[in-house]
């Protein structure tokens, strides 16, 4: 590695820097992260450039479709993915969430083959979650992340069984970390959170048995993916590790990849553990990609389901794609949470995970993800008894057929209503109440709603005043009406919750998403300086 001293003088680090986050900041550590940057920013810059330009062309009328320069890489019958790595084989029951410690041991102790520990969609990305999940995660690779709350409640990994696999999302190349800058500019999140746990753990990880895995979220075409599968290699070789040591999961998440699969995993290859039904972004991409077009409307978010007919389509492809080329086809995520309180009611949407799963694992899905450890029970019956081997890749669906226009096709029946826009802000509010003060995973209604539910919401309610839709009851969604029942809506919440809650400003940011004008990118890189507290001076290392 280059000379320590002076990458890491290239660097400042506006946040504070505990004690505990120092062993995580180290000048080593730092200095790798230096070069990952100076590497590969450009690139980011010019794949994200690229995506405006996508967006352009798509606004101007013209639709994605199968890449003709690719078409070599799909016809190819002969190329593989990696074979699966040690911990990744059996896959059945994946449970997602959030990196703080008390989250941590519940997922490991949870009846899961694997965890996906997230610093994306379920973190609220302020300076303190990302290093102290740094700092938990790096203690639950050795095993040491117990604790004692005050009042003397203690969290201990179990030990009675092998605990699950643990897999890293880091946040998306769209997202940039302002607390550490190089050369002046801030650093990739993808960066800053795949370098520091990759840094830290990537040997210890492999002395005991595992690896350095991931979850690669938001992507829109295999260019990105290569970059990411170039930065695999390198760290690597960074660190004296043999290439292929990492894998990455790819959440197909978005429109635009679903039409590049084959070439997502073709470009991670030796790297390659599958593809991903990300379904609430998958629906947010949907919407958002073709926001402009009224051929693309969707009705109110509880008509728009798995077999809905492009998100049939995308699935079918998907598992096909995956089993074809050798890897994991994995499922989607239960978000239903335990209704302690109605037995009934309790008892619908248990069956309703059941029918889910029982959906998924009949289809050719190799595992599944699950929000609560209460429905860990539920996924493993059912894949238990229709998977009784550790994985379907042997399972072809080579008959599938599944078209550009499969994909695209938006027929999805069902009506707009009051009740429907008045869910989508509840939520979207809910959620976004919760991100400016730190939280990124949320509980509303009995279900766990993350950064991808926020974004239905608010991008169907963009979608809805744009075209003028009319509800179900007859009235015409205009930006009048739209804001009107945001107001009534705060308002309820403002009274219902406890004081010094912040819907006020979460509805602020919210009336400027839902009139059919503005729209940001992501919700996140809208709400982000809110959660930023960057220091005028950088700290001293």
């Amino acid at each position: 590695m280059s000379d320590t001293a002076s990458l890491v003088s290239a660097v400042e680090i506006l946040g504070s820097l505990e004690e505990s986050y120092r062993a995580i900041l180290t000048p080593d550590a730092i200095a790798f992260l230096v070069l990952l940057h100076r590497t590969f920013n450009t690139t980011r810059k010019t794949l994200l450039a690229r995506r405006i330009a996508r967006q352009a062309a798509i606004d101007a009328g013209i639709l994605p479709t199968f890449l003709p320069e690719t078409k070599f890489i799909r016809d190819d019958p002969t190329w593989q993915g990696a074979p699966p790595a040690p911990g990744l084989v059996d896959r059945r029951v994946e449970i997602t969430g959030p990196t703080d410690r008390k989250m941590v041991i519940n997922a490991l102790n949870s009846e899961v083959w694997t965890y996906m520990a997230d610093f994306e969609d379920a973190t609220a990305p302020t300076w303190e979650n990302l290093l102290s999940g740094q700092v938990n995660l790096y203690d639950a690779v050795r095993r040491q992340v117990d604790f004692t709350v005050p009042g003397g409640k203690a969290y201990k990994l179990r030990t009675d069984r092998v605990l699950p696999t643990l897999i890293v999302r880091p946040r998306g190349w769209h997202l940039e970390e302002k607390h550490f800058l190089v050369d002046g500019e801030p650093i990739s999140g993808s960066i800053f959170d795949f370098g520091l746990y990759f840094f830290h753990n990537a040997h210890e990880l492999v002395k005991r048995g595992f690896g350095p895995y991931f979850y690669l979220p938001k992507m829109e075409s295999h260019l990105e993916a290569r970059l990411w599968n170039d930065i695999f290699k390198l760290s690597q070789d960074m660190i004296a590790m043999p290439r292929g040591t990492i894998r990455g999961t790819v959440l197909i998440e978005t429109i635009l990849a679903s039409f590049e699969m084959e070439e997502i995993i073709y470009e991670l290859r030796e790297h390659s553990s599958g593809l991903n039904c990300g379904r609430w972004d998958y629906i947010f991409s949907f919407i958002k990609k073709f926001r402009h077009n009224p051929a693309f409307v969707l009705p109110d978010r509880s008509a728009v389901t798995m077999t809905s007919p492009f998100m049939e389509a995308y699935v079918k492809l998907l598992i096909k794609t995956c089993h074809k080329r050798g890897v994991h086809a994995m499922g989607g995520m239960a978000a239903q949470i335990p209704i302690k309180t109605d037995v009934a009611a309790n008892k619908a949407a248990m069956e309703n995970v059941y029918k889910d799963k029982l959906r998924e694992v009949t289809a050719g899905h190799d595992g599944t993800w699950v929000a609560h450890p209460a429905l860990a029970s539920i996924a493993s019956e059912v894949f238990n008894k229709h998977m009784p081997t550790p994985n379907q890749l042997f399972k072809r669906t080579e008959e599938v057929v599944v078209t550009a226009a499969d994909l695209l096709n938006s027929n999805v029946p069902g009506s707009v209503t009051e009740d429907g826009i008045r869910k989508n802000l509840d939520i979207g509010l809910g959620y976004m109440e919760a991100w400016v003060r730190g939280i990124g995973c949320v509980p509303i209604n009995y279900l766990m709603e993350d950064a991808a539910t926020a974004e239905v919401s608010r991008s169907q309610l963009w979608q809805w005043v744009r075209h003028q839709v009319t509800t179900a009851e007859g009235i015409k969604v205009s930006k009048e009406y739209a804001l009107r029942i945001l107001e009534e809506e705060t308002s309820k919440l403002e009274k219902s919750a406890p004081k010094g809650n912040k819907f006020r400003q979460a509805a602020q940011h919210f009336s400027t998403q839902i009139t059919g004008e503005d729209y940001a990118d992501f919700l996140t890189i809208l709400l982000y300086d809110d959660i930023t507290k960057v220091n005028s001076k950088s700290a001293k290392l």
